[in-house]
């Protein structure tokens, strides 16, 4: 699975004009290289602005003193939490309406066996037609017109920290096993450097703990999406793959007021029909080159693999990066699942720290705006210090209160590893139409600075 390849995409804002929901832009993009264009997900509802959520990234220290509220969003207004979602409910349907089906890969609806693995029985793994990452490990869709996945850091020395899973809920009966539920995780990250990590939120645990999502999103965290109830995706119909995703960017907007533009499958399960549907839906796939298997260690709802062994992993990683003979950086998969994955990461993050340089995945990517938001703007290797307009509310108007201006630029870069065979990379140049969104204090304008920062982030094609 050692692939790669990355395009380039740019973003600019013109002068927008505050309001009092969260709403998305109608603005397709356009594309100059054969990549599909997609637009920001307009049939999500426009939900009234979190209180004390950020209007864009922080630029202070975290709020590491207060508790968080186990007030849920509206679940009568959602699938039942863990549960498999309708594929006939009305906002559904408008998502199924909205997506061009002739853009999605008729790949065949895989079935799970007995004990719950995939049959990949006749699957013929060296065509590969539908790049099966379960079956090959494939990272580069066969068609054209999708973006290949991010699986890893181009640059040797660079650690994308990122958590599946989240945010780990409070236990109803359990006290000692909340001492790890959140913010026990996010606080370790503050008190350690400020740490930022990409994390990948299942819905249901968005809708039955909010606050702990607009907490992570106060820190810096970025948030992407994990599907509603952790189901095999490639085994989901059309429909039942429309609703995991749908929900999750649900929860996550009314949580947090954002609308992400990340998603990873769950166990890695994803062909290119999968990530036609997802990436029309205005999120590109995220997975990972290396495996701490943490979640299978003892611990609540774990299995029995040794925590001895993924120690192993850790120093493994950090023996071969001080050793000199890396060719490119890492996006390991960890897991804020129970309390064992928690205490794994308390013990080795401040050894990766002394060693790698411990970032988002967006951050070693070069990906400064991973919402649709594009008032969020996060710090890349490639540009340090953007322009904030961070303030103490999250408000993005409608399309109607304002214009948005969008430039294109091309830039290709790539990171091969030594002695491997990657399949072509391929240049490709984004035109971007965002939904515009403002501090909420007052209408901002961004000028010549937003366009010399797009410039400083050519580096990968969303």
């Amino acid at each position: 699975m050692h692939l790669a390849g990355i395009g380039a995409f740019i973003l600019a804002t013109g002068s927008f004009a505050s309001a009092v929901t969260t709403t998305t832009s109608s603005s397709a993009t356009s594309t100059t290289d054969g990549i599909l264009a997609v637009q920001s997900p307009t049939w999500l509802p426009d939900f009234p602005v979190p209180s004390g959520v950020n209007s864009g990234y922080p630029t202070g220290a975290p709020n590491i003193t207060d508790s968080l509220s186990r007030t849920t969003l509206n679940l009568s207004a959602y699938p039942e939490p863990w549960g498999e979602p309708s594929t006939t409910h009305p906002e559904i349907k408008a998502v199924i309406k909205a997506i061009d089906w002739s853009k999605v890969p008729k790949a065949p609806v895989r079935k799970a066996k007995s004990n719950g693995d995939l049959d990949m029985a006749g699957y013929d793994a060296s065509k590969d037609p539908y790049c099966w990452w379960s079956d090959s490990n494939c990272v580069t869709p066969k068609v054209s017109y999708l973006p290949k996945d991010i699986y890893m850091c181009p640059n040797a020395g660079d650690w994308g920290l990122n958590y599946d899973d989240g945010p780990y809920n409070p236990s109803d009966d359990d006290k000692e096993l909340n001492k790890y539920a959140e913010p026990e995780l996010y606080n370790f990250l503050a008190k350690n450097k400020n740490q930022k990590a990409t994390l990948f939120y299942i819905g249901s645990n968005v809708a039955t703990y909010p606050e702990a999502a607009r907490r992570a999103l106060n820190d810096g965290h970025v948030l992407c999406v994990h599907t509603w109830s952790h189901p095999q995706m490639t085994a989901q119909t059309n429909e039942q793959v429309v609703a995991q995703l749908y929900w999750t960017l649900r929860a996550i907007k009314e949580a947090t007021g954002i609308t992400t533009r990340c998603w990873r499958p769950p166990y890695g399960d994803v062909d290119d029909r999968v990530r036609a549907i997802a990436w029309q839906m205005g999120m590109q796939t995220i997975l990972w080159d290396e495996d701490t298997n943490d979640w299978n260690m003892p611990g609540d709802g774990g299995g029995n693999l040794s925590p001895s062994k993924v120690d192993g992993y850790f120093e493994g990683w950090i023996k071969s990066q001080q050793s000199g003979k890396e060719t490119h950086g890492h996006i390991v998969l960890e897991h804020e699942l129970n309390n064992a994955t928690v205490k794994m990461t308390e013990k080795w993050l401040p050894k990766l720290q002394e060693t790698f340089n411990v970032n988002t995945i967006q951050h070693c990517m070069n990906i400064s705006q991973p919402y649709w938001e594009t008032n969020w703007v996060y710090p890349t290797a490639a540009n340090p210090n953007p322009v904030s307009n961070s303030s103490t509310t999250n408000s993005t108007p409608s399309s109607e209160d304002g214009t948005s201006t969008t430039i294109t630029l091309g830039s290709t870069a790539s990171a091969t590893p030594a002695a491997q065979t990657p399949e072509a990379a391929s240049s490709s140049t984004v035109n971007v139409s965002n939904n515009v969104a403002v501090n909420s204090a007052s209408s901002k304008s961004v000028g010549a600075g937003a366009f010399l920062m797009a410039a400083a982030i050519a580096s990968y094609l969303f």
